[in-house]
């Protein structure tokens, strides 16, 4: 579990948009970790939390379809 893991995932999301679309559909930060889980990206909340305050960026989804602004390229 790591920070590290944590911009690897927001990385690929902002080269990849149909990885992160999924990623864009989650509304909880809880189900947000799960799925990173899933696709080899092992953090906790606490660090997905940690991530995006450090980069001042927000978890809340906007627009239809919903979009993330937290990706990093």
């Amino acid at each position: 579990m790591s920070k590290q893991s944590v911009e690897d995932l927001l990385v690929k999301g902002g080269s990849d948009k149909v990885f992160r679309i999924k990623y864009d559909n989650t509304f909880t930060e809880e189900k947000f970790v799960e799925l990173a889980k899933e696709d080899g990206f092992d953090f906790t909340v606490e660090e997905l939390k940690e991530v995006l305050k450090e980069n001042g960026d927000l978890f809340d989804s906007y627009g239809n379809p919903p979009k993330k602004s937290i990706w990093l390229k």
